[in-house]
C-alpha cells in the first residue's frame, strides 16, 4: 500500500510504499476513502505521545470501506461503510464494560497506537466493539470529520457539560474541535461566544452559527466574555491546549461554571496552576473530554439530520495524499480556518 510514514520525531514524512496490513482475529481493514488532518497527528510527529513505537504511519480521523474481516468479527461485511472513534476500546475491561470505551484500559488509537490512515489501507483492532456503520446522508469526507474533533466535541457539550439551551458556551480556539464545538451548541440551542487570535477564524466561526466573536489579540478575553454572558459563560471550552486558554477559560465562568480541557497539553503547557481558591469558592468545575464511544455514534447522527447541520461547511480544503508531507509539520502553524482532509489516494 501507499502511505505517508515517518522514521525519526519531528523528521522527514515520506510517501512510501509499505506492506498491506492484515486484520486481527478482532479485527478488519479498511479501503480509506477520507482522513482528517488533526493538530493531534502534528503533536504525534513532534513526539508528544508515548504510544508512538518509530517507524509510524499517521493519521486518525477516519472514513473507508471494509475490504477485509478477521475470523471473529461478526456485526460487519465486506463492502460496509464505516467510520471509528479515535479512541476505540477493547470491549473488555471494567471501563469498557460501563460503556466508556474511550478511557479502555487496552486502548486501540489508529495514527498512535497503530499505524493510521494516512495510508490506502488500515487496520482497526477491536471492530465489532468501534466501527460504526455510517449513514446516507453523511459522505465519506464529511466523516472524516466526526472521528476526533466532532465527537469529542459532542461529548464534552452534551454529557461532560450537560449543556442546556440558553445557556452560555464560550470556545476558546476556533480549529477544528472549536468549529465543531460551536455547530453541536448551537443546535442544542446554547449562546456562543467564540475566542480566537485571528479575524479569519473569528469570521469563519460566525459563518457557522457562533452568536458572538472575540479577537483575543486585541480584547481582554475575559471582561468581553463575562460582560456578553452578563457574569461569565455556564460553560466553557479550551479548544486549543495552551496555557494561556487554559486560564481564560476557568476566569470567563460564572458562578457553578463547568470548564471542559479538550485541547491536548503538551510541553511546558502540560502543568498549568488551578486557581484553587476561585474553584472552591464559586463551586467550578474542571472536566477533561477524550474521544466518545462507538455506542454514542446515534445521538450524534440524530442531531446532525434534525439540526441539518452541515458538516461540510467546516472542510475548506481537500487535498492527496502526497501532500501530506507538506501539510502534516504546518499544522501548528496554519493559520487558515477550517479543515483539511485528505481524500485522494
Amino acid at each position: 500500500m501507499k502511505a505517508a510514514y515517518y522514521e525519526t520525531f519531528g523528521g522527514d514524512i515520506k510517501i512510501a510504499t509499505l506492506p498491506d496490513p492484515e486484520p486481527s482475529d478482532d479485527g478488519v481493514v479498511l479501503q480509506v476513502i477520507a482522513s482528517g488532518m488533526c493538530l493531534s497527528d502534528w503533536h504525534g510527529w513532534k513526539g508528544h505521545d508515548p504510544d508512538i513505537v518509530l517507524p509510524h504511519v499517521p493519521g486518525h480521523e477516519l472514513a473507508g470501506i471494509v475490504v477485509e474481516l478477521g475470523k471473529n468479527v461478526q456485526n460487519f461485511t465486506k463492502g460496509d461503510r464505516v467510520t471509528v472513534p479515535c479512541v476505540s476500546g477493547c470491549g473488555k475491561c471494567e471501563y469498557c464494560k460501563s460503556g466508556n470505551h474511550q478511557v479502555c484500559d487496552d486502548q486501540f488509537q489508529p495514527g498512535f497506537t497503530a499505524w493510521g490512515s494516512f495510508a490506502e489501507l488500515v487496520a482497526i483492532d477491536y471492530a465489532d466493539d468501534n466501527l460504526v456503520k455510517l449513514p446516507s446522508f453523511i459522505n465519506f469526507t464529511e466523516a472524516a470529520s466526526l472521528g476526533c474533533r466532532f465527537i469529542t466535541s459532542y461529548r464534552a457539550l452534551k454529557q461532560q457539560g450537560r449543556l442546556k439551551p440558553n445557556e452560555y458556551l464560550a470556545v476558546h480556539g476556533c480549529g477544528g474541535v472549536g468549529l465543531s464545538a460551536i455547530q453541536i451548541a448551537k443546535a442544542l440551542g446554547a449562546l456562543v461566544v467564540a475566542v480566537d487570535i485571528s479575524d479569519e477564524k473569528c469570521d469563519f466561526a460566525s459563518e457557522l452559527g457562533a452568536d458572538f466573536t472575540i479577537n483575543a489579540a486585541q480584547s481582554n478575553v475575559v471582561e468581553a466574555v463575562k460582560e456578553i454572558s452578563s457574569g461569565g459563560a455556564h460553560i466553557s471550552i479550551d479548544a486549543l491546549g495552551h496555557s494561556l486558554t487554559f486560564h481564560n477559560s476557568v476566569n470567563c465562568l460564572r458562578k457553578r461554571g463547568r470548564h471542559i480541557q479538550i485541547g491536548l497539553m503538551t510541553e511546558e503547557h502540560a502543568t498549568p496552576s488551578l486557581p484553587m481558591s476561585q474553584l472552591i469558592a464559586n463551586e467550578l468545575e474542571i472536566l477533561g473530554s477524550h474521544g466518545m464511544p462507538a455506542s454514542g455514534y446515534p445521538g450524534i447522527f440524530e442531531l446532525i439530520d434534525r439540526a441539518k447541520i452541515d458538516l461540510g461547511k467546516m472542510i475548506t480544503e481537500t487535498i492527496s495524499l502526497e501532500k501530506v508531507p507538506e501539510y502534516l509539520p504546518t499544522l501548528d502553524r496554519r493559520n487558515s480556518a477550517g479543515i483539511v482532509v485528505v481524500d485522494k489516494f
